[in-house]
C-alpha cells in the first residue's frame, strides 16, 4: 500500500495519513475504509487478503474454475459444467 499524507503533516507515521493506494488497482481509498479490488482481494490500508477459499479436495471427475465476477471457485463435472460437485 502507498500512503498519502495530509499535505500539512509530513511525519513518517501512519497517524497523519488520509488515504492509501491499492497496490493492484492503483485506486486511492480513505484510511479506515474497506474495499474489494479487481483481484478479488478484501483490503484495508493495512493490507489485503483473498476474499475466497480455494477448493483442494473434490472428486477426480470434477474440476475447479474461478469465477472472477463472483470472486469464488466453482467445482463442477469435467464433462458437464452444469453439474456441480460436492
Amino acid at each position: 500500500m502507498i500512503v498519502l499524507k495530509n499535505m500539512y503533516h509530513f511525519s513518517s507515521s501512519l497517524i497523519d495519513a488520509t488515504h492509501c493506494q491499492d497496490y493492484y488497482d492503483k485506486n486511492w481509498h480513505a484510511v479506515g475504509s474497506t474495499w474489494r479490488n479487481s483481484a478479488c482481494m478484501d483490503c484495508t490500508c493495512s493490507g489485503c487478503c483473498e476474499s475466497y477459499s480455494t477448493p483442494v479436495e473434490f472428486p477426480p471427475d470434477c474440476i475447479k474454475v474461478f469465477d472472477s465476477d463472483a470472486c469464488e471457485y466453482i467445482v463442477h463435472k469435467k464433462d458437464d459444467p452444469t453439474v456441480k460437485c460436492p
